[in-house]
């Protein structure tokens, strides 16, 4: 297995912001410690880790890992009294009719479906903004902004409301995008078989807004998507793009 690199988008004394790649570990696993993960990366190029947040091992993006005791603490408070702003890009399953809606379910531990969570009025509060960037006929391309940080809460809060990552094991339908779904008249060469576009949740922490823990400078960091990413939505461009007129969707 190829060890995977440390994309590092800013590093100072006090803290370092990586772009994760999706597939890798935010801390040590329960269970196999020898397994890459962001905390140990960062020990072993800068000497030291302490972590502030954590992103699920398919979530792909940005993610700020403290060096000092000092820059950790400032970070947590700012966790706690949500001045940290994170905001992620998800492609979700349908078509978001509303541009803009503020989701507010509590979310608790499911019970029946070890390590995910689920809508319960006796859960804690959880509260994601939802701005709609792209529509596509069959996906929508959404920014959410998440003002609380509970677990799979982006997850779960589309599942929610009807719109599920377009890829999402768990809290979905499907757990890979294939072109075939969507591509009239699409045959596979023979001997071969079909790809994935992408097979892994279709979420990315794109942004990150914080005040520095030493000099107060309130920053922002941001982190490309990856290929992946990427590739779903070209196809869903090519593909599955909005009908210009009920003229068209009549003879498509």
């Amino acid at each position: 297995m190829k060890r995977p690199t440390l994309e590092v988008l800013y590093a100072d004394l006090d803290i370092v912001v990586v772009n994760k790649q999706a597939g890798l570990l935010a801390i040590p696993d329960r269970y196999d410690e020898t397994l890459p993960n962001v905390k140990v990366l960062v020990r072993e190029k800068y000497g030291s880790a302490y972590t502030v947040h954590r992103l699920d091992r398919e979530t792909s993006g940005v993610m700020i890992v403290a060096l000092t005791p000092e820059a950790h603490k400032a970070l947590n408070e700012q966790f706690e009294h949500h001045t940290i702003k994170k905001t992620y890009q998800a492609i979700v399953a349908g078509i978001v009719d509303k541009d803009e809606l503020m989701v507010n379910i509590p979310l608790a531990t499911d019970t029946k479906r070890k390590g995910l969570m689920k809508p319960s009025a006796k859960g804690k509060e959880a509260r994601t903004g939802l701005r709609v960037v792209e529509r596509f006929r069959i996906a929508t391309l959404v920014e959410c902004d998440l003002i609380t940080g509970r677990q799979h809460q982006i997850r779960v809060h589309c599942a929610a409301i009807g719109h599920p990552l377009l890829v999402d094991g768990d809290y979905g339908t499907t757990s890979k995008f294939m072109l075939s779904s969507i591509k009239r008249r699409y045959n596979v060469a023979k001997g071969h078989e079909e790809r994935p576009i992408i097979e892994r949740q279709t979420l990315h922490a794109a942004r990150i807004s914080f005040d520095h823990p030493s000099t107060q400078e309130r920053m922002t960091v941001e982190a490309e998507p990856p290929r992946d990413f990427t590739a779903t939505l070209q196809v869903l461009r090519k593909y599955a793009a909005p009908y210009a007129s009920a003229f068209d969707a009549e003879f498509f």
